[in-house]
Parts: structure tokens; sequence; C-alpha cells
């Protein structure tokens, strides 16, 4: 059997689990998985208010702020695609638990570097460079997680999303008390041990064995890494609706998401204080867990051609801001907005993991997450030239309409729009 077959196969099965009604999503290994997304990604919510306040108070600027969480990034970015060929080689559980050990140290020396008062900014930014190649590690692994845990992988996907909206909404107010009852080395402390517990729900996972196909053979190290890489690379070509949606992707990421961030953030706090934009950021957080909630009961056929549409909503977030609208018409459009783009991810998520064999899932994820965030760096930092130059309310306007037309884009290209969901492709070959 081969790795497809197989795949489909588990997919299948999955089918069946939930036409006779079985939990196809909540397991006690899932719920490990889950619990671990969540906590990681309320400890990751913490740290920009951890490094904005600890940095602030030991006499740095912005600047500084903003360097700090760059070394992450790029380091992240730079990385991601050969975390995923060396995640198809060895075993991702094992890598996923040594990136967040390695993030439990990295993030417990920062805590002590906080609590002595020995802050030194290069320190800083060497300790986000490890995080981010920690977390290139770490990422490709997810997707090839899911399908081994869950038969119902569009339901996992809602679920986890939920999680991670969740937490998003809750991160920053915590690190907030945090900061107020200990100080910035204690959201750091309190970060780092979110990535223990991550380590030991992960520990504590029982994986379903790869097809063999699936499993990655040991062989001369260089030359196989870059087998792999070149593997890699033909089977995101040879999918049209995988390197479609990532070319559209990045027109979205340069003019709608990179500026809208920044630019609506200034707006928001310059005319109507940062209590409005606190508002405006929880309405697009619970916004997203909507989004996730629709996607654990809606189950289109042709999913990418779903959560195109869904992306229509997103227009309401730029545009009510560049209007000049009232906060009660931006937090809506927020809302809006993030059940779209939450709709969309999940839609997007399980067509990966299920369109694309086990033994290249997660090389191909990583180039998908590459190409997702290669593009955002520059529409942030042509954000404020653009301001600058045309107004911000017109650049947000501007964004507003490009979203529209990404949306419409994805639903004009044949193999987006028309791709059959896995599953229902299995349930009609059976």
């Amino acid at each position: 059997m081969t790795g497809t077959d197989a795949r489909r196969d588990v997919v299948g099965q999955g089918v069946r689990e939930t036409a006779a009604g079985a939990p196809a999503v909540w397991s006690r290994d899932f719920g490990l998985f889950f619990v671990a997304r969540a906590v990681a990604r309320l400890g990751d919510t913490m740290l920009p208010v951890a490094l904005a306040a600890g940095l602030l108070e030991h006499g740095y600027g912005a600047g500084a702020v903003g360097l700090a969480m760059a070394s992450t990034a790029a380091a992240f970015a730079g990385l991601v695609v050969f975390g995923g060929v060396i995640a198809d080689r060895f075993s991702t559980r094992r890598l996923m638990i040594g990136a967040d050990l390695v993030r439990l140290g990295t993030q417990s020396l920062a805590a002590g570097l906080f609590f002595t008062g020995h802050v030194v900014l290069w320190q800083i930014c060497a300790i986000g460079v490890v995080n981010g190649v920690a977390g290139a590690v770490f990422q490709p692994g997810v997707a090839s997680t899911v399908p081994r845990l869950a038969t119902d992988i569009q339901g996992a996907n809602g679920a986890i999303r939920i999680a991670e909206s969740a937490a998003q909404l809750a991160g920053p107010a915590v690190a907030g008390v945090l900061v107020g009852l200990a100080s910035p080395g204690g959201v750091f402390a309190a970060h780092a041990a979110t990535y223990g517990l991550s380590a030991l729900c992960l520990l504590l996972l029982r994986l379903r064995p790869l097809p063999v196909a699936g499993r990655a053979a040991a062989g001369s190290a260089l030359r196989a890494f870059r087998t792999d890489l070149v593997d890699g690379w033909r089977e995101f070509r040879s999918r049209a609706w995988l390197w479609g949606v990532i070319a559209v992707w990045c027109l979205y990421m340069i003019a709608v998401w990179g500026p809208t961030v920044p630019l609506v953030a200034t707006e928001v706090v310059r005319h109507h204080g940062p209590g409005a934009y606190g508002l405006v950021n929880s309405a697009l957080g619970a916004g997203t867990v909507v989004g996730g909630l629709l996607a654990l009961r809606l189950r289109p056929r042709r999913m990418l051609r779903a959560g195109a549409l869904s992306l229509f909503a997103f227009f309401g977030f730029p545009a009510t801001v560049g209007a000049g609208l009232g906060v009660p018409a931006m937090a809506a459009g927020a809302a809006v907005a993030g059940a779209g783009m939450s709709f969309w991810g999940v839609m997007w998520a399980t067509t990966v993991q299920t369109q694309v064999p086990a033994d290249v899932l997660n090389r191909i994820h990583a180039y998908d997450v590459a190409g997702s965030l290669a593009m955002m760096p520059v529409g942030q930092a042509l954000a404020g030239p653009a301001a600058g130059s045309l107004g911000a309310g017109h650049v947000l306007l501007t964004a507003a309409a490009v979203s529209l037309a990404v949306a419409a884009i994805l639903l004009t290209i044949p193999p987006i729009r028309d791709l059959t969901r896995a599953d229902a492709t299995a349930s009609a070959a059976a």
C-alpha cells in the first residue's frame, strides 16, 4: 500500500466512523495535543507584552523591541523549509519535544536576565534567534501530527483553531497581570512553563505509526538532505492548487495583511486610544473563535471554494478603519473578518493534510508556511512609506479592495475552485 493509499484509507475510515456516530475528534491523545497547542499559543501571545515592557523598562526603545521580535521571525522564516526536510526524515514527535525543551531553556534564561536586571539587547536577540530555529524545527511536524491523532481532520483543525484563538485573546491580558504583579521576568518564566507543559503533553502522546512508505530512510546525510529538499519542491510544484494559493497569498501578505495590522493599530490608537484598539483586537479574536466553530459544523465538498468565499468577509476590517467609522463599526468589521479568516484557515489546513501524501507532508507544510510568511515583512515595511504618501486611510481602503480581489482570484482558478475534498473522493471510490 502506498503512502497516499494508506492516507486515503485512514480518511475513509474517518468518514465511516463519523457517519456511524462514533466520536472522530476527541480522544486521549488528541486532547493532549489540543492542550499542547493551546498552552504554547498562550505563551506566544504573552511574549510581545513581556518584550515590550521589559526592554522599555531597561531603557531601550521601540526599535529594540522590533529588533528582538524580528530576530525570531527571521530565523523561523529562513529555516522552516529545512525544518520540513528534517521532520520527514526523523521522528516528528521527538523533534517537537526537543524544540519545546530548547525554548524552555532559552525562555528560562531570558527570565533570569530580566529578574537580575542584566539585560543586554544582543543577548535577547540571540535568544530570539534560537527560539526561531526551534520553531522552524517544530512547526512542520504540526501538519503531519493532526492526521495521526484524529480521523475527522477538519474537526480537529477546527478545534485547534478555537483553542489557539481563545489563547490569543487571553495571552496579552495574562501577561499584563503578570507584569503588574511580578515583573517582565515573571512573564518569561510563565512562557517557559508553557513550553514545558507542551513538551510533557507531546511526550505522553501515542501516535499511529506512519505507513512504511511514509518513513524516511536514513542515508548519506548531505546527499539525502538535498534529495529530500528537491523532492519536496517537486511535490509542491506538481500541485497547481497548492502553489496557486501560495502565489495569490503572497499578494495578500504584501497588499492586505502586511499593511493592515500596523496601520489599524496606529490609526485606532491615534484617534480612539489604546482601549479602543484592545476592544477591536478582542473582537477580531472573538471572530476567529466563531469561524472555528463554523468550521466544526460545515462540511463543504469543495473546501477551498468555501474558504475563498469566507475571505470576502475580511474586507470589513481594513475598510471600517480606513473609512474612519466609529469603534462599534470597527469592532463589528474585525469580528466578521476574524470569522472569515479562521474558516479559511481550517479549510486550507485540512486540504493540505488530506490531499498531500504522508511521506512529504512535513516538507509541503514547510513550503506552505515559508511562502505564506515570506511577503508579510515586505507589506509591513511598505505600510509606513505608503501611508506617508497616500494617507493611512487610503492605504487601508486599498487593502480592503485588494482583499476582495484576492478572494475573487482564488475563485477564478479552476484547480483551486474545483478541488474536491479527499474524504469525499475516498467515499465515492469506496
